[in-house]
């Protein structure tokens, strides 16, 4: 069998009113940007415009995100004892989430996440 390399994608998180949510950028995320806006590359070109990038296309790559991180976090606590479920983030909760941290901001970290998530030590 060949040694594969594993890539440790470094985790990114966005802390609001006291609670800490991790961004995930993954297959399921990427096949939820695809079925909305063709492929995730038409998406990326609406999130880095060099002009302003749309608010909308934002929330919606960070609402899918996101929600990709509190299911994770839900599956991997659901033993835990005191355990007790996070309920997923609408649009409209997560513009308030960008608007606190910035549009630009937002932007670069989703932005970073993406590369961060889909770099490989491999060529294929």
């Amino acid at each position: 069998m060949a040694n594969r390399k594993q890539n440790k994608v470094e985790k990114s998180y966005i802390e609001y009113k006291g609670e800490k949510y991790e961004l995930v950028f993954n297959l399921n995320v990427m096949e939820e940007i695809q079925e909305n806006y063709g492929s995730v590359e038409a998406w990326g070109e609406l999130v880095e415009a060099e002009e302003e990038p749309k608010a909308k296309d934002i929330k919606y790559g960070f609402t899918a995100m996101l929600n990709e991180g509190i299911d994770i976090y839900n599956e991997e606590h659901a033993d835990d004892e005191d355990f007790k479920a996070r309920s997923f983030l609408t649009e409209k909760q997560v513009g308030r989430i960008i608007s606190e941290i910035g549009l630009v901001e937002a932007a670069r970290r989703l932005n970073k996440q993406v590369i961060d998530s889909t770099k490989s030590d491999e060529k294929n």
